[in-house]
């Protein structure tokens, strides 16, 4: 047995190798270099955009960055997670300002998507079927998405000013809903005024998306609810709602860091100093950055804000699709 397995062996390798140019052998191709190299201005552009600010805000965030040593950021003294216990304290002021800005920005988000959401299905869903004027709608419902922000912005802080603007014009001296000239821009209408211009300004994003999901449900799922007897709000609920679940994951998602990360929309409301209940958290972060000249407290805040996006979201996300794997 031994013998004959060892001359099998032998046999075997005798056998004649075959040139690497003959049938039957695949030559291994070496891999192009032009599909990586194609990546390289965009890994280098997100270093240069996201992750080197990310980077220096953070070691920012361990010092004393103050005025006094912003010119030479060598001479800050290293305060370690001091700028974290200031900031985060909620028994100091500083700790109190930022859970009262957290939670006005926790409002202002939650309202804003949820009726971003709202309109822009609502929108999507009486837009599915095809009507005379429909695409004249669909232009003009996109409107607020493509126009330039700051001009959109501009426009809005003009038409909310208490003597002049046109909102206090049409409720006051056009539709007589009031009797008075109301403050916008200070005061407990900030808080409104701001959110009519996010949801303004979101809305259309949300009807593109839902707009866009709607043509990918199939029309016989319609047409067989609509045969077992199911009404409009039957089907919206048991075939819409359903087959725009991974839509909605992903728009709520966007809408979510969106708007919690809002800083344009108040900053050219209000400027550098919001109301206090408009009080967003980016321009908190701003203010205590560039107003009172604590770069480190800012680039704590700042820090704790992106870790605080970043757990929502892995959680989020698990929640989601769990949930989409249990269906």
């Amino acid at each position: 047995m031994t013998t004959t397995v060892a001359a099998a062996g032998a046999r075997k390798d005798r056998r004649p190798s075959r040139p690497p140019g003959a049938p039957g052998v695949r030559a291994r191709r070496p891999r192009p270099l032009l599909p990586y190299l194609l990546l390289v201005p965009a890994i280098v552009l997100e270093l240069g955009v996201h992750v080197v600010p990310m980077a220096v805000g953070a070691a920012m965030s361990l010092l004393e960055l103050t005025q006094f040593h912003i010119r030479d950021w060598s001479s800050a003294p290293f305060v370690g997670l001091d700028n974290y216990r200031a900031t985060l304290d909620v028994d100091t002021a500083t700790g109190k300002d930022l859970v009262h800005s957290f939670w006005v920005t926790a409002a202002y988000t939650v309202a804003s998507v949820g009726l971003s959401w709202l309109f822009g299905l609502t929108a999507a869903v009486l837009l599915q079927r095809p009507f005379t004027g429909r695409a004249v709608l669909r232009t003009l419902f996109l409107t607020p998405y493509a126009l330039p922000v700051y001009a959109a912005l501009v426009t809005w802080s003009f038409m909310f000013q208490r003597d002049t603007g046109l909102v206090n014009h049409v409720l006051v001296d056009q539709l007589g809903l009031v009797d008075h000239r109301p403050f916008w821009l200070i005061g407990d209408n900030s808080f409104y005024a701001l959110l009519v211009v996010s949801v303004w300004r979101s809305w259309p994003f949300a009807f593109l998306c839902l707009m866009a999901g709607l043509q990918n449900i199939p029309e016989d799922l319609y047409e067989a609810a609509y045969i077992d007897g199911a009404g409009f709000w039957r089907r919206l609920r048991y075939v819409t709602l359903p087959m725009l679940r991974p839509v909605n994951q992903v728009l709520l998602l966007v809408l979510f860091l969106w708007t919690f990360n809002d800083f344009n929309t108040p900053y050219v409301l209000f400027g550098g100093s919001a109301p206090r209940q408009a009080d967003l958290i980016s321009i908190h972060i701003y203010r205590s950055s560039f107003v009172t000249w604590d770069f480190g407290a800012g680039s704590a805040m700042s820090v704790a804000l992106l870790l605080f996006l970043l757990v929502v979201t892995a959680g989020y996300l698990l929640v989601t699709n769990r949930g989409r794997q249990r269906a």
